[in-house]
């Protein structure tokens, strides 16, 4: 009877010839963007508690435009039983991720949340409380006439009293062609701004992950936007019809290398290397 091949004498397992992958290699790039970039609970916090300010009212209903895996409509759907949430993005893979690991987690409550795969200009819809935009994500419009449009449309979508939540980045290293690091728990996000052309204002930018094993996930997210400035922002929302456009600027701690999260609507600020604000527009 012939031996086995699957032993050596002795009894023990060929070492195997198969390479194990790399933590890049197992990573799963929406997840990680969701744990790098992302903090719904925070930014479902301040649209709550703004909107309530502005409208005297809780808002229900909202529309969550290049929404990509759905988490932050997540968030609003668990935040209380009456919310519902419509996703509006054209990338089908990042929809069907965003199905799979958010909105199924939502159980019985994921009724409440419709994803569609359709381009935020095109989308109609029953009026909705409020609209956002977030991640910066509006900045693929590139042209002042497209984006007036979007914002146009985005108003025709809202109740009569409804809200647009938008957010902003700016300082004077947004102009920067670099790259920031951020080390989080089992791998470091890297932000990198390669490209700006001054002339037109488009930018190039990169989402890379790497490992603590050595590994990289390069350009696991790539953009090709226009750095919009907030002047700009403004003007384009009140041509297209908003009532009341005003930017929220966030805090800092003195101590802290990062903004605190805390958002007060401001008329001026200081010229700071890099900031982020939230722009609301009222209808």
């Amino acid at each position: 009877m012939a031996k086995s091949k699957s032993k050596t004498r002795g009894g023990k397992q060929p070492r195997s010839t198969r390479k194990a992958k790399t933590m890049a290699e197992k990573a799963d790039r929406h997840d990680l963007y969701q744990r790098a970039v992302q903090c719904v609970e925070s930014e479902i916090d301040f649209i709550d508690e703004t909107f309530e300010t502005l409208r005297g009212r809780k808002a229900v209903s909202l529309r969550e435009d290049f929404c990509g895996s759905a988490n932050t409509s997540c968030e609003w759907v668990r935040r209380r039983a009456g919310n519902t949430a419509l996703g509006v993005d054209l990338d089908a893979e990042v929809l069907a991720w965003g199905e799979q690991h958010n909105r199924n987690k939502l159980g019985k409550h994921a009724g409440r949340l419709t994803l569609v795969q359709r381009d935020v200009l095109e989308v109609r819809h029953q009026p909705v409380d409020t609209v956002l935009a977030m991640n910066f994500s509006y900045w693929i419009l590139q042209q002042r006439s497209t984006l007036r449009r979007y914002f146009r449309q985005v108003r025709d979508a809202l109740v009569d009293d409804g809200v647009f939540f938008l957010d902003c980045y700016g300082g004077y290293e947004a102009f920067r062609e670099m790259k920031e690091r951020t080390k989080h728990d089992k791998f470091t996000y890297v932000w990198d701004q390669a490209k700006y052309n001054p002339v037109s204002g488009t930018m190039h930018c990169h989402i890379h992950f790497h490992f603590p094993d050595g590994s990289k996930l390069n350009k696991a997210f790539s953009y090709e936007w226009r750095l919009w400035t907030l002047p700009e922002i403004r003007e384009l929302l009140e041509e297209a019809g908003f009532s009341r456009v005003t930017v929220w600027w966030q805090g800092w701690d003195e101590d802290e290398k990062d903004g605190n999260g805390e958002f007060t609507m401001v008329e001026d600020a200081d010229a700071d290397a890099a900031w982020v604000s939230y722009v609301v527009a009222e209808k």
